[in-house]
């Protein structure tokens, strides 16, 4: 029988002590955060003395606008589905601009005050699983340089890291020191920005097309596309079927 996430929880505690920032379970899985000077050797003490041989994923994540709220509620719909955006919010805007979360006097390394609490604007998260024992972990570290993420490489420890960190660079622009061949990987060489920063526009900052002129593939600022909203519908209930099931429920009382 596999250990249980809090009795994993204990065993890490016991074993970091100080250096664990935050240790808890969420979501039945247990979590655990270090520091940047911390993530290479605590995950190879994760390796060598918890058994953590298989590293499932390393991603990055964004708390530029973490905490904030953006919706209102309008226009809701007879069937119940209402979208409420205002201003350029992450990612909505076009080439040039920038989210007006910011504000004028605002630059990109500034966060909400409830990321700025627990560490800086990008984090790099960790997934892994011990096969001897049943168990998974996730390990985060938040980076503190929001102008120049960087946190020391993996590779060392699971190779098997290398794309998975190719690919937060890439997307994140966090820098993974020591990485044997850090370069993009899903975008193209000639690639301007990072596409998952909640800064980046979802349009893109170029477009491309090809110039019968030139005869050949030519990049420019992006002129064609209309900035995208990339938010969720909010679903709430309609009264219809509620009351088409009270309706139903009524007739079968009837009939009996």
């Amino acid at each position: 029988m596999s250990e249980s996430a809090n009795a994993l929880v204990d065993r890490l505690r016991s074993h970091f002590g100080a250096r664990a920032l935050a240790l808890h379970v969420a979501h039945g899985e247990a979590m655990l955060e270090v520091a940047v000077a911390d993530w290479l050797p605590a995950c190879r003490e994760l390796r060598d003395r918890f058994d953590f041989e298989v590293p499932i994923d390393v991603c990055g994540v964004d708390y530029l606008t973490y905490g904030g709220d953006e919706w209102e509620t309008v226009a809701v719909t007879s069937e119940g589905f209402s979208r409420g955006v205002e201003g350029r919010g992450p990612g909505r805007f076009a080439w040039g601009q920038t989210t007006t979360e910011l504000g004028p006097k605002k630059d990109l390394n500034n966060v909400a005050p409830e990321a700025e609490a627990s560490g800086g604007r990008f984090a790099v998260v960790l997934h892994l699983l011990s096969l001897r024992n049943n168990q998974r972990l996730r390990v985060r570290c938040r980076l503190t340089d929001a102008a120049m993420p960087v946190v020391a490489s993996l590779v060392p420890v699971w190779p098997g890291v290398n794309w998975f960190e190719r690919e937060t660079f890439d997307l994140f622009g966090i820098v993974f020191e020591g990485h044997p061949d850090l370069r993009r990987i899903l975008t193209d060489y000639g690639f301007v920005g990072h596409p998952f920063r909640k800064d980046f526009p979802l349009i893109g900052n170029v477009e491309v097309r090809y110039d019968p002129d030139k005869k050949r593939v030519i990049y420019e600022p992006v002129s064609s596309v209309e900035p995208r909203v990339n938010v969720p519908r909010v679903v709430r209930n309609d009264s219809r079927f509620l009351t088409a099931a009270a309706e139903a429920a009524q007739g079968s009382e009837v009939r009996k």
